[in-house]
């Protein structure tokens, strides 16, 4: 193999040069020629002999005083370049001065075989990858989490577990991983190194171990972060980082998130995770079909391009990626990698299991956190040190999310009021067309149970038998109203401190005060609805019973649409 190029003080340089050409003067000997810096080529000819005729030059003899390893180059050297290359004249083009500086005589050839080589054997994965797992707790799930990331098919550069405020088994059992690994994949054989770093009392939490966590691998052309409660299909790393080495414009990719519902044990909990697995399933679609806009990079498993966090980090004047006064980081880093420019993605392909929440009252204090952050960043003005972003393209779902709810309660509240009240005048007929909505609701359901990946008979239960969803969308209004009325009131709580309490168990109720606001307002209306004299009455049903028709109406066109709308074959 030969090549046309070959290394120079500029770096590749034409071996061949120019017919006619000359090397400009002073080029040679000591350093390469510097083709085309004659004005005239054809009166440098007729100054000095043509190649062909080199062994006639005066200047070879005449720098055998300072340089006389150029006067006899190895003779078996010659003939050796084939034909239709300029090397083909063996008398004086067989060899290229080195790189190392003159008296150095290096075939042009080698050079070729040497670059071939690098190219042979240049490994496939240009990037680096540096992934940081914030771990508070999860001593149950570590061990899975590091060894799911150990089996990848591309497995990242650096792993560095970052535990904080921990009061179990995290550190000793993520520490049985700490050290070199060596991982031999489909991609070739991969090098790895995972670090383990205890960093105690934290008072900034999550976003704390994820800054921690940063400044380890800020110098990585990418970085993975992943919860510590969160496995990955075995490809999700590969395709997250082809997906973002091919298009640098995208500042972040989310993959698609999901819950492994097979080691839940208990009616409860079984059926927490199959509506959970619903609701995620729901957010993932309507991302995918929006062009596969993510509007939350959400911390479960999402690479990022640090250069697109260095960039908002310098475009926020911020110390470092993640701020503590958010109650959602992620998504606050989401609208910023977005506003600066860059793309915000959701992979089609790779796929993450993440850990589900069992209890009504963990569920609940996940929830609320979730929205009221949302709600920080959706709101007009500022509250603290984040400004809302109302009209933000990354918060028009999170708009239509909060209408969504704030319909469902309308309508179930209103319907429920309307109804008792017409059976205590006995004034309710009974229509069929109030069947449709429910079984709208149930298709759509059902739709979205089986557009899932790993779809399973408690998801088609969970879809087509009606009141096991309609149960689950009363405890998320509950959570729509808990964290509307907080964050209304003004009142200073620490979400993130309410979650870890509610996940470590213990009594509470407070997730059962919605329930127990709207009995006490259900009394207060029955008992004003028995003050009312009968004229009254019948006008309060005249009006009320249209204007639940109609928003039912315009809700269950909503359905519709999303129920005969194409998912382009994505899978969630």
């Amino acid at each position: 193999m030969t090549s046309p190029y070959i290394p120079g003080p500029q770096g590749w340089q034409p071996a061949q040069p120019p017919v006619g050409a000359q090397p400009a003067a002073g080029a040679w000997p000591g350093q390469e020629p510097q083709w085309g810096q004659q004005p005239a080529w054809q009166a440098q000819a007729q100054q000095q002999p043509q190649w062909q005729q080199a062994q006639q030059q005066p200047q070879w003899q005449q720098a055998q005083s300072a340089q006389p390893q150029w006067q006899q180059p190895a003779p078996q050297w010659q003939g050796v370049a084939p034909q239709g290359s300029w090397q083909a004249a063996p008398e004086t083009a067989g060899y290229a001065a080195s790189p190392g500086g003159p008296g150095e005589i290096v075939p042009v050839d080698e050079f070729a075989d040497d670059f071939a080589s690098v190219l042979e054997n240049h490994s496939v994965h240009r990037s680096t990858i540096g992934c940081i797992i914030p771990a508070y707790n999860e001593a149950e799930s570590i061990a899975d989490v590091i060894r799911s990331l150990l089996e990848q098919s591309r497995v990242p550069d650096v792993i560095h577990v970052v535990v904080n405020n921990t009061s179990d088994d995290t550190v000793k059992i993520a520490s049985e991983f700490s050290g070199p690994h060596e991982v031999e994949t489909e991609l070739g054989l991969q090098f790895t190194e995972v670090f383990v770093h205890d960093i105690g009392k934290n008072p900034d939490k999550k976003v704390g171990a994820l800054n921690y966590g940063y400044a380890l691998v800020e110098g990585y052309d990418y970085l993975l972060g992943v919860d510590g409660d969160t496995t990955a299909d075995r490809r999700a790393v590969e395709y997250l980082e082809n997906e973002a080495v091919s298009d640098s414009r995208i500042g972040g990719i989310s993959a698609i998130y999901t819950i492994d519902d097979r080691p839940i044990k208990g009616f409860i909990a079984k059926w927490l995770i199959a509506g959970q697995r619903t609701q995620f399933a729901a957010f993932n679609m309507q991302n995918l079909l929006r062009g596969r806009n993510m509007a939350v990079l959400g911390g479960q498993f999402s690479i990022f391009s640090t250069t697109a966090l260095r960039d908002i980090m310098k475009e926020n004047h911020q110390n470092s990626p993640w701020v503590k006064d958010s109650e959602v980081e992620d998504s606050l880093l989401s609208l910023q990698i977005k506003s600066a420019g860059y793309l915000t993605k959701i992979s089609p392909f790779a796929r993450a299991d993440v850990g589900g929440m069992t209890t009504l009252k963990g569920y609940d204090a996940q929830q609320v956190k979730w929205t009221y952050g949302a709600i920080e960043l959706m709101w007009p003005g500022q509250r603290g040190d984040t400004k809302g972003q109302p009209f933000h393209p990354n918060l028009r779902l999170r708009w239509f999310e909060q209408f969504s709810m704030l319909t469902n309660f309308f309508v179930r509240v209103a319907f429920i009021t309307l109804l008792i009240a017409s059976l205590s005048i006995n004034a309710f007929v009974f229509s069929p067309w109030w069947l449709i909505p429910p079984l709208v609701a149930a298709g759509l359901n059902l739709r979205m149970a089986r557009a899932m990946e790993k779809c399973n008979s408690r998801d088609i239960a969970f879809a087509v038998l009606l009141f096991p969803a309609e149960i689950f969308m009363w405890i998320r209004i509950s959570h729509f109203i808990r964290s509307w009325t907080r964050f209304l009131s003004k009142k200073k709580v620490d979400n993130w401190a309410l979650q870890a309490r509610a996940e470590k168990g213990g009594v509470s109720f407070g997730h059962w005060t919605p329930f127990i606001i709207l009995a006490i307002v259900a009394v207060a209306i029955a008992v004003i609805w028995n003050l009312l004299d009968p004229i009254t009455q019948s006008a309060i049903l005249w009006v009320g019973w249209p204007i639940v028709g109609v928003v039912t109406v315009l809700q269950t066109l909503t359905m519709a649409i999303k129920l005969f709308q194409r998912h382009q074959g994505y899978k969630v």
